[in-house]
């Protein structure tokens, strides 16, 4: 038997033996929980476990997860697969099609290698360059996975221009998905799988300009920290010499911008206008982002994408989410997050929202620490501090956030951030969990500095 295997089969049984614990013990005792509750808390610390070993591909273990829920009779269809009557399961199908038009038609390739020929010159405006095109591509490719690799194919053709040691583009590689997670958080479409995620959790609307509004001002303290701390530990080992001439080389094989690419243009301009004016017009965001990409097929205005494009839309992703979303929802329920909620939490709401703040951002990495998963924390979690603060005057939606900041920004190996983990190894970015242990142990520090500027902002917001 492999190590691997190994691993995996004791995962499976440890979380079968978790499952029979957590189902026999007198949960009772110390408060009241229903059967369904209880059955809910069994299956989902199963799941986790199952999650956090690698018992077998996330989705897979999710499928499991969302059948027993069913089986057992814990919830109803309605409950358990509610994600898929809201905008999040569509706004994340829509975004894949719109990533896929950009990254296709080469039109992303196309704006940032313009950015890099205006702005980077040296090893630093490289590395400012990397987080600046991240931010601003996040608004017209929702999703960090294929922004991420597109950012980095740039920028290995500027790392041969300069011809930068190994290590030097291993840095790179590393800086270039660690500025994925503060980078898409500024807008509701940066991360289609997780930003609609965090607000469907909170259970209060949002449009895209709240979003925006409430999220700029601690992202771009997160960003700028993330920035900081990659400048100050990831230095070059040998001097930056750019050759431009390279690089245009790069950009002219793009050839003229082709009728594709105007396509692509028009269409993420409808999309961008749709999702600003979300607040004005009533229109679902999610639906506006679905009807996008699957214009972007149609005969005479589309002619984009083709059917070969579903391909980009992955499956295990949307049962993965499927079930992180059930958590949730099926917790609430059950009663299994207030039940959560009694045991974890204080009895009282802290008076000081600096106080709440750092709680919420001790509570959460702890968790996430062990169980890794963002989805799998912010399911758990979010319910359980909606459920503290409520009758407190503080917006679930605010709790959401501070959640979801401390998860997303916070990591230590490369499993502990999708994002991260997407961009390790030698077939992706090249960098190793060494990389991601010397920016992940300060950053951890950043997570409490953003929620505390969360709490000041979004008490300004009216939110808290």
């Amino acid at each position: 038997m492999t190590k691997l295997a190994s691993k995996r089969g004791i995962g499976f049984l440890a979380g079968i033996a978790v499952f029979a614990l957590v189902l026999v013990a007198p949960l009772g005792v110390l408060g009241e929980i229903s059967s369904q509750g209880q059955m809910c808390l069994s299956l989902t610390l199963m799941t986790v476990v199952w999650w956090a070993c690698g018992v077998a591909q996330p989705a897979f273990v999710s499928a499991v997860y969302l059948a027993l829920l069913m089986l057992t009779g814990t919830a109803d269809g309605t409950v358990v697969f509610k994600s898929w009557t809201g905008l999040t399961m569509w706004m994340v199908i829509g975004a894949y099609l719109i990533a896929t038009a950009v990254k296709d038609s080469r039109l992303g390739e196309r704006i940032a290698y313009w950015f890099s020929l205006k702005f980077v010159r040296d090893w630093n405006s490289l590395v400012i360059s990397i987080f600046a095109l991240t931010v601003i591509l996040s608004l017209i490719i929702p999703h960090p996975f294929p922004r991420a690799f597109m950012i980095l194919a740039v920028m290995q053709a500027i790392c041969d221009a300069a011809g930068m040691s190994k290590n030097d583009k291993i840095k790179v590689g590393f800086l270039t998905f660690a500025a994925a997670a503060p980078g898409s958080m500024f807008f509701l479409t940066g991360d289609a799988t997780l930003n609609p995620l965090v607000v469907g959790d909170s259970g209060v609307e949002c449009t895209f300009v709240q979003w925006f509004v409430y999220m700029s001002v601690p992202m771009l303290v997160a960003t700028l920290a993330t920035l900081g701390l990659g400048l100050a530990l990831f230095k070059p080992e040998s001097e930056f010499k750019l050759d431009l001439d390279v690089v245009r080389q790069k950009q002219e094989e793009l050839g003229p911008v082709s009728v594709t690419e105007k396509r692509v243009v028009v269409w993420l301009a409808i999309a961008v206008v749709l999702w600003m004016t979300e607040g004005i017009t009533g229109l679902n965001i999610g639906f506006v982002t679905l009807i996008i990409g699957a214009g972007m097929a149609l005969p005479f205005i589309g002619e984009v994408l083709t059917p070969k494009s579903w391909d980009s839309v992955p499956i295990n992703t949307l049962v993965f989410l499927t079930a992180a979303m059930a958590i949730g929802t099926v917790g609430g329920e059950t009663g299994m997050n207030a039940r959560i909620a009694n045991v974890i939490l204080p009895s009282t709401v802290p008076d000081n929202i600096f106080v709440l703040a750092l709680l919420i951002a001790l509570i959460t990495v702890v968790i996430h620490m062990f169980m890794g998963s963002v989805m799998a924390v912010l399911g758990i979690c979010v319910p359980a501090f909606v459920t503290f603060v409520a009758g407190t005057g503080i917006s679930p939606l605010a709790v959401s956030m501070m959640v979801f900041s401390a998860i997303n920004i916070h990591y230590i190996l490369p499993f502990h951030n999708l994002a991260v983990l997407v961009g390790s190894g030698e077939d992706a970015a090249g960098y190793s969990a060494k990389e991601a242990m010397r920016m992940g142990i300060p950053l951890t520090a950043v997570v409490f500095a953003v929620v505390l500027v969360e709490a000041a902002w979004f008490h300004a917001m009216g939110l808290m």
